[in-house]
């Protein structure tokens, strides 16, 4: 009789913990935040760095001419982050280089 219940309780241990092991694979599989209903990470990335582009683009609505450290000061982000975005709106047509290299390079509106 013992012995039964002990492989009785040999079985519930191993279903109970197949059918747990199964859940937690399936919810690695699940989009992160998604689940939930919330932003994922991908998302809110892009849109906190199109939100920055923005932010640069107001500050030169002033006419002042920007640099890379102006920004990176201002933005808290960093020189190289700073320098991607500036190219990104090169390319967009939004902003242009004045300069080519070193402390004389500036932005300006197209």
């Amino acid at each position: 009789m013992e012995l039964f219940v002990i492989f009785l309780i040999g079985v519930v241990a191993g279903v109970g913990g197949t059918l747990l092991w199964q859940w937690v694979v399936a919810q690695k599989k699940k989009p992160l935040d998604t689940a939930r209903g919330k932003e994922s990470l991908i998302e809110r990335q892009k849109r906190e760095k199109e939100e920055d582009k923005e932010r640069i683009y107001g500050l030169l609505e002033s006419n002042t001419p920007l640099t890379v450290g102006h920004v990176e000061m201002m933005l808290g982000i960093p020189e190289s982050t700073a320098t991607r975005y500036f190219d990104e709106l090169e390319k967009e047509g939004k902003v242009r280089q004045v300069g080519t290299t070193g402390r004389d390079v500036h932005y300006e509106r197209a």
